[in-house]
């Protein structure tokens, strides 16, 4: 790799640092090349992506960056697992960590806080965006529905006493 390319590898770090919700740093080592595509295809879909980088590459790329003492994670084979969504990476790789144990979570960043392995199990846990968006618009109708229901609650009630009058009439 010539220095024109350590550069652009540096800078597209850079980029993924800066502009990342969530970065997780995990090992894996012994990992097939069929489980690192797996890795990757199951962040695709939640709209992440893994990266594999040199580390002293990386720590290049962590100067003045937020996050940047995630720099200590960076010892031995490290991959990048990272998102916009501050939730989606820590979720995918905790779940692939769980089933299999060659991948191995270091650590992580989210904005300027570093993360332990514990703090990427706590990212987690948490609801995705798209998951408070659905919270927050169910929240937002619940009190429109109980006003349709308690208008039409009314209406309801006279038609069942009409019915019941009409009842009585008819006997």
């Amino acid at each position: 790799m010539d220095r024109a390319q350590k550069e652009k590898v540096v800078e597209e770090l850079g980029q993924i640092f800066e502009s990342s919700g969530v970065v997780v740093v995990a090992h894996y080592e012994g990992m097939t090349v069929a489980q690192m595509q797996d890795l990757r295809a199951e962040m695709r879909a939640v709209g992440g992506s893994v990266r594999v980088a040199k580390n002293k590459l990386a720590k290049i790329a962590l100067e003045g960056k937020p996050g940047a003492s995630m720099g200590d994670l960076l010892k031995g084979m490290t991959v990048f697992a990272y998102s916009e969504d501050p939730v989606a990476a820590a979720k995918v790789t905790d779940a692939y960590a769980k089933k299999n144990d060659k991948f191995v979570i270091l650590g992580g960043a989210m904005g300027n806080a570093v993360l332990d392995p514990a703090g990427v199990k706590a990212v987690a846990s948490m609801p995705s965006r798209e998951e408070l968006i659905a919270q927050i618009v169910s929240m937002l109708g619940a009190p429109a529905s109980a006003i349709a229901g308690a208008i039409g609650a009314p209406a309801s009630n006279i038609a069942g006493i009409l019915k019941t009058i009409e009842e009585k009439a008819a006997a």
